[in-house]
């Protein structure tokens, strides 16, 4: 979801990130941000003067390439709803 928002909206500071994906936590944002950092998919910029410190992230050029495949499994994932909340409901009746 980090990669679909920075795709869509280009660099973004951490809280509108945070607004633009629901339900998730702090840590889990950081943690996520961290991970694409550390791979290289995510750069993080740290602008310092004038107060307050304000940081951007932002998607390399590795991280833009993923926008398509990631639209496919989306799409995927969307016309498979059906048969994974059936295999769910198997599941957890068992």
């Amino acid at each position: 979801m980090i990669v679909g928002a920075l795709s869509t909206h280009g660099p973004m500071r951490f809280n509108a990130l945070q607004r633009a994906i629901p339900g998730v936590s702090h840590k889990m944002l950081t943690t996520t941000l961290r991970g694409l950092e550390r791979n290289g998919l995510v750069t993080r910029t740290a602008f310092a003067p004038p107060p307050p410190p304000r940081v951007d992230y932002e998607l390399t050029e590795q991280g833009r390439s993923l926008h398509e495949p990631l639209l496919t499994l989306a799409s995927w994932a969307r016309a498979q709803k059906d048969y994974i909340k059936g295999s769910r409901r198997k599941f957890d009746e068992r």
